[in-house]
Parts: C-alpha cells; structure tokens; sequence
C-alpha cells in the first residue's frame, strides 16, 4: 500500500458518506468501518442500507441489509425486479442526500452499477470488498474501474491482480483478522457458552443468507446425524445469523431423520468457533472466520441446479478451489464440497478424518497462523484512511458537482 493511504488527509472535521452494505458480513465490516471514521471524523454522517451493527453504530438505515441477501444466477434473476426497484429508490435518496463519498460493501452485482451513475454525477465512489473478479468473469475488470475510483481489498492478491489491470486498489487487510486474536482462547469461548470443557464440540455454520440455508441447512444437519451415529458423545452448536435464518435451519433440521440435538446461538458466531473442536461450514466469510479461530473445517458450497450448470457449462470459474483458506494457500489445505458432493455422509466423513489426522491438524493450525498474520493490518483504519484520501482527491478538484435528476440512475 501506497504512503498516500497510510496516512489520512488532517483537519477533516464532517464527512457524509453514503453505504449500501450487502447482508451480515457487509454490516460487520460497515460498523467496523464507521466507527474508525468518526476516529477521523467528528462530524461524520453516513446513511444508506446498512445492518443493525452499522445502525447501532451512527448509520442512519434507509433500508435493512437483509434486503440484499441473495446469491448466484437463478436466485437474483427470481429477485430482480425487487432488486432494480430498490436500487432506483436508493439511487434517488442518494441523489437527494449528496453524499461526498459513496462507499459500496460487498454486493457487487447491486453496488457497481449504482456506483457507475454516481460516478459520472461526481461522486467519488469506493468498492469495499473486491468482486471475485480474479475467481470467474475476469472481463469484469473493466466495469468495476469505470464505476469506482478505488477498491479496497481484503485479500493481498486482489490489489496485485487489479495493479495488473491499472485500477487502483488497495490491500487494507481483514477487520476480522484484527478482532480475533492471535490465539483464541477455547476454555473461556466454552465457559461463556456453557460447554463441558472436555466435550467434543462441532460447530455447524449453514450460512448467513437465507438461500444458503435452503440449500445446506438439511445436508449440516445430516452430517451431525452422520457424527452422531459413529461418535455418540459429540455435541453440536450453531450459530444463526437471524432469527429467520434461526427459524429455517429449524425446519431443516426437522426433515432429517435421527438428526442429533443441536443447540442453536443468536449470532455468537467468533465464539461458536473458538469453543469447537471443528466446524462444517458454508462458503464465505464464516470459512475466514474459521481459519483465524484456527480451528478445521470441512466446507460446503450449493447453489441452484441454473447457476450450477452456467458455472460449469460456461466455464466461467478460473480458480480451483472456492473456499477461503485454500485460496489464500494456494493449494487444498480444507476439504470442499460442491453442489451434488454435499450430503451428509460425506461431509461428516470428511469432519471425522480432519478430527482424527493429529499430523494435519497441527499443519492447519501453523499454516492458519501465517494467513492471519498476513491479514492482520488494522483493516478498518487502513480502510478509513484510504477512503479519507479519496475524499481529499475530490476536494483538491473542486468537490463533486450537483446532481442532476438522472445523474445517478445505477445504470449500466
């Protein structure tokens, strides 16, 4: 990272930043965010859609994150009527509002567009989390430089791979590589939980959107009846993102035959994993999390049968893993499942034999270490920084022009 963005501009005293953050990852690193803003900032004003964790922490929410909490091809074409609807009225509050900055968490597909037509009104615009450009439609590239003036990255090699594409962008590290510490502390996660301390624990993680848990809720649950009936004395934990996410993977559960007691937690996501002994895991940024509670996973990824088949008929995926901890090592260091590999069978097989190999487990743990050092950055106050910088650029030029009634429309 440049000088430019270590450092941020001084004497800012009010900034109006306008968010639109996708579902609960995008809250967390929003609040996170926020706060090392008004750091920065006594005066800041920010206001978009945002999650209860950036409410609480000053955002004015328009609309609720949860709004956005959809994923792959056939499910956003099913939603996209709402999506345009919403992204049109977003548009208009925020050609009212007049924001300085406008910074986009996550949800490319709904954030870059709408960036696109705030940027030609004049409007410095920030991607906060990097399209998975470098994974699959690489050709991407190009819309994401015309509709921001800077991506921040939470991964080292999205910034390499935008350099190699003169965008500008910039490797902050990931907040959460911050917020959990170096070595996690098991006895105290379980004493807040209330776990045995010699209990054998598995942490199931379905995911936070409620289309993953459609997809994954029941193979999870199958996989602890699978546990279960080889290794009676496990226990299972998990964590629900919401309380609709809570009463779906409920239903799920119910459909498995023999499914074993599992013992659901209001979020407690961080200390789920650092209480278990491993953990079945949704793709996403719950594997990150898992990895810097350094703690195995087996990790599971289903769509709709329709995107499956435009991923694989298409040729549209140019990497070969998917999960975090495999990206970030370059090599399979978890085991992955895709779409008809996730059952329960093989899913709880692959948990026990992570569990039973003594000799892998220590590898994972030492390689996990490496990873969250790397990550470890101060990623919110790098990421207020930089966005600060860009605020300053736009000052330097005069500041952003008004508005005008079509200027950001979010067209393509």
């Amino acid at each position: 990272m440049s000088a430019a963005v270590r450092a941020a501009p001084s004497g800012v005293q009010r900034l109006r930043v306008g968010f639109v953050a996708g579902e609960h990852s995008g809250d967390q690193l929003g609040a996170a965010l926020i706060a090392a803003l008004r750091e920065r900032v006594p005066g800041l004003e920010c206001f978009g859609i945002a999650g209860p964790k950036m409410t609480a922490a000053g955002c004015e929410a328009w609309w609720g994150a949860e709004q956005l909490s959809v994923m792959g091809l056939a499910e956003v074409l099913r939603h996209l009527p709402r999506l345009l609807r919403l992204r049109a009225a977003v548009a208009r509050r925020f050609r009212e509002a007049r924001p300085d900055v406008f910074v986009g968490i996550d949800a490319p597909e709904f954030n870059l567009s709408l960036a696109r037509g705030l940027k030609r009104a004049g409007v410095r615009t920030v991607q906060y989390v990097s399209p998975q450009v470098w994974a699959w439609r690489q050709g991407r590239v190009r819309s994401i430089a015309r509709s921001c003036d800077l991506v921040l990255c939470l991964l080292p090699f999205e910034a390499k791979f935008y350099a190699q594409h003169g965008v500008r962008a910039a490797f902050v590290g990931h907040p959460l590589a911050d917020q959990i510490p170096l070595e996690v502390d098991r006895e105290a996660a379980r004493r807040a939980l209330g776990v045995e301390a010699a209990a054998a624990v598995v942490a199931l993680l379905p995911g936070s959107r409620l289309t993953e848990v459609v997809h994954l809720g029941a193979p999870f649950a199958a996989a602890a009846a699978h546990i279960a009936a080889r290794r009676p004395g496990f226990r299972f934990i998990a964590p629900m993102a919401s309380p609709a996410v809570r009463e779906l993977f409920v239903k799920q559960v119910a459909q498995v035959p023999d499914a074993p007691e599992i013992r659901l937690l209001d979020g407690e996501a961080q200390r789920a994993l650092a209480a278990c002994d491993a953990a079945l895991v949704a793709s996403g940024t719950a594997t990150l999390e898992a990895l810097l509670s350094a703690r195995p996973m087996v990790v599971a990824y289903r769509v709709s049968p329709l995107t499956a088949f435009a991923l694989r008929t298409l040729a549209l995926v140019k990497v070969r893993y998917f999960s975090q901890p495999n990206l970030l090592a370059g090599r399979r260091l978890v085991p992955e499942f895709f779409q008809e590999q996730v059952s329960g069978a093989a899913l709880g097989d692959a948990l026990l034999q992570e569990l039973e190999d003594r000799g892998h487990v220590r590898e994972l743990v030492e390689e996990f270490a490496a990873v969250h050092r790397t990550l470890r950055r101060g990623g919110a106050a790098l990421a207020a920084e930089a966005i600060l910088e860009c605020a300053a650029r736009a000052s330097a030029l005069g500041g952003p022009p008004a508005m005008s009634a079509g200027g950001a429309d979010g067209g393509s």
